[in-house]
């Protein structure tokens, strides 16, 4: 595969960027901050029988955060790649990771026969 040029290395970057702040601004203005506390769902008066459903209701408010924080995380890390010039090169075989990967995924550590075959190891 070939490198990125140049006007395609910058929208990667500027899409990283964009996303990174999106995220950013999201984990800001998540319930649990310090600063803009309210009170989990079962801290709220309720009836015994809502019980479940705000138990629900708050672990898929802890995954959607997790995702974020690790979302926020891979991206940090495909920016640091500019920094040191890997970015595009996959993490496994080295490699240079397609383009149409990267405009999809920008965050992408490894070429798509990489990632398939850590899916398809971790399904066995």
């Amino acid at each position: 595969m070939k490198e990125l040029t140049a006007e395609q290395s910058a929208a990667l970057r500027a899409a990283l960027e964009q996303r990174k702040a999106a995220l950013l601004g999201q984990l800001a203005g998540r319930p649990n901050s310090e600063f803009n506390r309210t009170p989990a769902v079962e801290e709220v008066e309720t009836s015994p029988a809502d019980s479940a459903s705000n138990r629900t209701l708050n672990q898929l408010e802890a995954e959607a955060e997790e995702h974020r924080l690790s979302q926020l995380a891979a991206i940090r890390h495909a920016l640091a790649k500019f920094e040191t010039g890997d970015y595009g090169a996959c993490e496994s075989c080295g490699e240079a990771i397609g383009f149409s990967r990267l405009d999809a995924r920008p965050e992408a550590s490894l070429c798509i026969k990489c990632q398939t075959r850590i899916e398809q190891h971790a399904r066995r």
